[in-house]
């Protein structure tokens, strides 16, 4: 046995043994959020603030596709400040660029927008005006949007721009559905779950698409297979927090996103610290579940 194949051992040994504490958790707690379903003939907008960050839900995204309805993909900006493989920026932002475009064709999207911002150089009325068209454009019946619980300052402020964005359409039967990134949403906050077993091989071909982001992508596969542990549910699945528009409005625009960029903390690059990503937090998702209940 090499070093390499031993080492990939320890690793999906770590992450069968807190599948298994999952799954004893979620049996203590009794959680069950409802599952995911749609009657077709929907329109459905994702919006991603970097190029892979729509693989958090991806496997959702296909289930649409399945059932008929249609999906939009907008990616905010171009991801030029990864460091992955040591590119510069310019280098890094291209070559996402072209693994988007891949994986939009291994997705089957039915259309995309690339608004190509450059990461942490854009200014946030310009991004709320080019979400407002994409939205007017789109016309969705469902949005899959990032939220406030995370870390990463892009994406918080990409989801306050498009709560913004919301509030200015009013709309006021839009569903929308957070996903989650590398930030656990955890029970507190998840009341939809999607069974996404059944499009797992095509979801794993559009992840491989993003060579570039391989090591990220995978902490979104442990968080998928943690969720099928937790809820008792076969395969991978995908967690959502759904809540109407007028609630995501609300939630993103009174939220600070200060206290909050320090509150959580996402799942790492080895699964073996992975339950702190679970337990960082509870106290600043429970306020926020309490700022989306409606008024």
């Amino acid at each position: 046995m090499t070093w390499f194949s031993a080492k990939r051992g320890v690793v999906r040994g770590t992450t069968a043994v807190w599948s298994g504490v999952g799954y004893i958790a979620g049996r203590v707690g009794r959680w069950k959020p409802a599952l995911w379903d749609s009657r077709g003939g929907q329109r459905v907008l994702i919006v991603a603030p970097h190029p892979d960050d729509e693989v958090g839900c991806g496997g959702t995204l296909l289930l649409h596709q399945q059932a008929g309805d249609t999906v939009h993909i907008t990616h905010v900006t171009d991801g030029r400040r990864s460091r992955a493989g040591g590119l510069g920026p310019d280098e890094m932002a291209e070559r996402r660029r072209r693994e988007a475009a891949a994986a939009g064709i291994a997705f089957g999207f039915s259309g995309t927008d690339w608004l190509g911002l450059h990461e942490g150089e854009w200014e946030q009325p310009g991004l709320v005006s080019l979400l407002l068209d994409a939205l007017r454009r789109t016309r969705p019946h469902v949005v899959y949007a990032p939220s406030c619980v995370d870390f990463h300052p892009e994406h918080i402020s990409v989801a306050r721009c498009l709560a913004r964005a919301i509030a200015g359409l009013g709309s006021a039967g839009l569903i929308v559905r957070v996903y989650q990134l590398q930030v656990p949403l955890t029970p507190l906050l998840v009341n939809r779950v999607a069974l996404v077993q059944s499009a797992g091989d095509q979801l794993a071909a559009a992840m491989r698409c993003y060579v570039t982001q391989m090591g990220s992508i995978e902490r979104c596969w442990r968080m998928k297979r943690y969720a099928a542990a937790f809820y008792g549910l076969p395969g991978i699945v995908e967690e959502f927090w759904q809540m109407d528009s007028a609630a995501y409005a609300r939630l993103h625009q009174a939220a600070d996103p200060e206290p909050a960029a320090g509150a959580f903390r996402g799942v790492r690059s080895r699964p073996f610290t992975d339950p702190l990503s679970y337990l960082r937090g509870l106290g600043a998702r429970r306020r926020l579940r309490e700022m989306s209940r409606p008024r």
